[in-house]
């Protein structure tokens, strides 16, 4: 590992002003960030620690939602009664993921900005990776790209994004509050992470120094009808080849709204919006749930190893909608 400097900010304005000056890097828990370091894939001259910053709230917000900040942990989120309640498809999606013991490190606002796993980016011992050498090339596009993306990929880059989380946050329509130099900013969270293109060493949309402050949700029409089903290779600590975090309202017996987000098959959680519609007045049985899972998989681009994923998207859409159906049973 590279040396490197080590400071603890004194406040969020001390850890953006020293950031911006120094070109610094943010340190939470560290579960990602530390073992990119170890493997000499990342290697910043300076960490400033925000651990002690007071980001560490859950709480109801005046318009019935929630506001959580980013240096909660991703056990004590998985654990609040708030977010058991009234997000379970979130607790269920961040206890999916990892083991207890990272669980109990990693933060909100770091899941959110952990790395892919692609092997050719997590081992520099391959050059060709448009992430960590722009303009080096995709090994994985001529070479192991079963676990890769199927929607929204490019030339430059097939990676996924690992986060089971922000599979949740995408069907609850979540808000990053984040700041930096040039003021707070409110993102939503469809327009929070971007699709590889050209340059895909940008993975989302924050600005050089902003600070991931807290992540808002508001009330969701979900609470009694979601799930998050994740597909992998094996049970323990695995990424997933496919996820499906899903919410179903109804109405008069019929589905009022309907939300389906998937994971492990693109660069951001993925939705298709004419899936979601339609199911809208229609009855919450397996016919309308395979209909929605054929058009939520149809625009998939496969590569020569992944094109398993098409049909394992299908399924694990019906079983999530299936099981959010049956987790509501008595809900009427």
């Amino acid at each position: 590992m590279k040396p490197f400097a080590f400071r603890r900010a004194a406040s969020v304005a001390d850890a953006i002003a020293e950031v911006s000056e120094s070109g610094g890097v943010y340190l939470a828990g560290g579960t990602n960030l530390v073992d990119l370091m170890k493997n000499d894939v990342l290697h910043p001259d300076r960490l400033i620690d925000i651990r002690r910053l007071g980001l560490t709230s859950v709480a109801a917000t005046a318009s019935g939602g929630v506001r959580i900040g980013s240096g909660v942990t991703n056990s004590a989120l998985a654990n609040h009664p708030l977010i058991r309640s009234q997000y379970p498809v979130l607790s269920q999606s961040i206890l999916s993921g990892a083991t207890t013991q990272l669980r109990n490190m990693a933060t909100v606002g770091g899941n959110l900005l952990q790395r892919t796993r692609c092997p050719y980016f997590m081992q520099p011992e391959f050059g060709q990776c448009n992430k960590r050498r722009p303009g080096s090339g995709c090994a994985a596009l001529a070479g192991f790209h079963r676990e890769h993306a199927i929607f929204g990929a490019s030339q430059s880059c097939v990676a996924i994004n690992p986060s089971d989380m922000a599979v949740a946050l995408a069907i609850l329509d979540a808000v990053v509050h984040v700041e930096g130099p040039g003021g707070p900013r409110a993102i939503p969270f469809a327009e929070f992470y971007t699709l590889p293109g050209d340059t895909p060493d940008l993975e989302n949309c924050l600005l050089p120094a902003e600070l991931i402050l807290s992540v808002e949700l508001p009330a969701s029409p979900y609470a009694d009808r979601s799930w998050y089903l994740k597909l992998r290779d094996r049970h323990s600590y695995a990424f997933a080849l496919v996820s499906a975090a899903v919410g179903i309202d109804l109405a008069d017996g019929v589905i009022a709204s309907a939300a389906i987000a998937l994971g492990g098959v693109a660069a951001t959680p993925w939705r298709v919006p004419a899936a979601e519609e339609s199911m809208i007045g229609r009855p919450p049985d397996a016919a309308t749930f395979e209909a929605a899972a054929r058009l939520a998989m149809a625009d998939a681009q496969p590569l020569a190893q992944n094109a398993f994923k098409v049909p394992l998207g299908r399924q694990a859409i019906v079983r999530a909608l299936t099981r959010a159906i049956t987790a509501g049973a008595g809900s009427g």
